[in-house]
């Protein structure tokens, strides 16, 4: 079976000819299929170009007709322009077209017409739909794989009817890109209206109501060790944060939604990222912008769910405090435990304090923050890569804290601008223990901070200041 691809100009009078002479083709060969393609007057040449140099033809005027072997494959085969199409009809099928100019003319205004009220019909349409847009850096990590299956949904996202998700990745390159748009196409999920993609900073975060930042470019800063080199190295890569971050939260700031919710994931520099959004998107609430501690949270509890033979979600309120990669510690004063086989039993809702049923602290101030710290490098050893997966996780539970569903007794760790808790300096991001309620986060103050903890604090905004202090050096330079 043979199919006939005609192209042209709306406008074209040549083009509503072959256009009928097609038609009558299909009436008299009912094997024979005929595609039409109408182009916008102002579109025409430039969708010319590219599908000669494509197809490797050279063609300059409207229309432009090829035809398919459908049932062969392969490029199609080159006929011409509207005198070259009606030969070809006269030579093969004995059909040809004695059209009138005034007939070609009065076709062509309608093909026109009908054109710019298909267009018209479209932009209503997609007026009507108002899309949430989620945008996501560094989406050709690994952790962005197991974040996209289970973010476009409605148990993330309870009340958008629509989400757009942008796809934004500066290092890797476009065919990376194209294959995961099309991969998150296939998964054909109801909420998913579009899938862009980008590799530079033209259209980044625009009209964004969420961003998600994955950046992890630089190597973790807790195995930073002393000596002039590897404070040569820091500084390097301070100022590569700096500069990148710098950009990052003047674009949010000019483009994105003033509402607009960021979370900035990974394993490196993540209160130094999140600091540096804050101090150059100064027309967004400072609010609006967090990093998240859930997977810390995570990793602690199936550490100690191991030593009271329990499942990791029977392990509640686990606090991080400090700097999420750098100086934090792990405070289990609000810490409960469910389902805990010991001398005294509940229903599935009873819980115990951990300090009630763990009894070696010493083991919990030394050895478990130790743990905790060397989890995730525990799990990269053994995959060779980041762990996405917990890290895709912790991302999900804030997203959900956060757009209201879950209940406003339940405590989360977050990274957020500390002004003033805690007698903490301003302008420092640390990981607080905080409530959330109809969207809105707020700070627990309900919890003890003895000297040791307020010691821990001051060690992490100190090691913050001075990455901030590198900051504003590599920026004078």
């Amino acid at each position: 079976m043979a199919k006939f691809v005609l192209a042209g100009k709306t406008d074209c009078p040549h083009f509503a000819k072959a256009e009928l002479l097609a038609d009558a083709l299909q009436r008299s060969l009912p094997n024979l299929r005929a595609h039409k393609i109408s182009i916008l007057p102002d579109e025409w040449k430039g969708w010319l170009d590219a599908t000669c140099k494509r197809n490797g033809w050279k063609h300059d005027k409207s229309p432009l007709v090829w035809r398919e072997l459908v049932d062969q494959g392969g490029k199609g085969m080159l006929l011409g322009g509207f005198s070259d199409f009606l030969e070809h009809c006269q030579d093969y099928y004995s059909v040809t077209s004695d059209m009138p100019t005034d007939i070609m003319l009065s076709v062509a205004a309608e093909n026109l017409e009908t054109k710019m009220n298909l267009i018209v019909e479209e932009q209503h349409r997609a007026s009507l739909i108002k899309p949430l847009h989620i945008w996501i850096s560094s989406a050709l990590s690994p952790t962005c794989h197991f974040l996209i299956p289970n973010l476009l949904s409605a148990e993330v996202f309870p009340h958008p009817t629509a989400i757009s998700l942008h796809l934004l990745d500066l290092e890797g390159g476009e065919e990376g890109l194209q294959g995961l748009r099309m991969e998150t196409e296939d998964l054909a999920l109801p909420l998913l209206h579009q899938v862009s993609i980008h590799t530079d900073l033209e259209q980044a975060f625009r009209e964004a109501d969420v961003i998600l930042m994955l950046d992890e470019c630089w190597s973790d800063e807790r195995n930073t060790e002393n000596g002039s080199e590897q404070e040569k190295e820091s500084g390097r890569k301070v100022k590569e944060i700096s500069d990148r971050y710098r950009e990052y939260g003047q674009l949010i700031d000019t483009r994105a939604k003033k509402e607009v919710k960021v979370i900035v994931s990974g394993d490196s520099f993540v209160n130094l990222r999140c600091s540096l959004l804050v101090d150059n998107a100064r027309s967004i609430d400072s609010n609006q912008f967090v990093t998240t501690a859930t997977q810390l949270e995570n990793e602690a509890r199936a550490i100690i769910a191991k030593k009271l033979k329990v499942k990791a979600s029977d392990i509640t309120d686990v606090i991080v405090w400090g700097n999420i990669s750098g100086s934090f510690c792990i405070d289990l004063q609000r810490a409960k435990v469910f389902n805990y086989d010991g001398a005294i039993k509940g229903p599935a809702f009873f819980s115990q304090s951990l300090f009630k049923i763990f009894y070696d602290r010493k083991w919990l101030e030394t050895d478990f923050q130790d743990l905790v710290r060397c989890q995730r490098a525990a799990v990269a050893s053994k995959t060779c890569q980041a762990a996405a997966m917990s890290a895709a996780n912790g991302i999900l539970t804030t997203l959900k804290a956060w757009n209201g569903t879950c209940t406003p007794d339940k405590i989360f760790s977050l990274g957020v601008l500390c002004p003033g808790y805690y007698n903490l300096p301003d302008g420092i991001v640390l990981s607080v223990p905080v409530t959330f309620k109809d969207g809105k986060w707020s700070v627990l103050f309900d919890v003890t901070v003895g000297d040791e903890l307020k010691d821990r604090l001051r060690l992490s905004a100190h090691e913050l200041r001075r990455k901030n202090l590198h900051q504003e050096i590599a920026r004078l330079l």
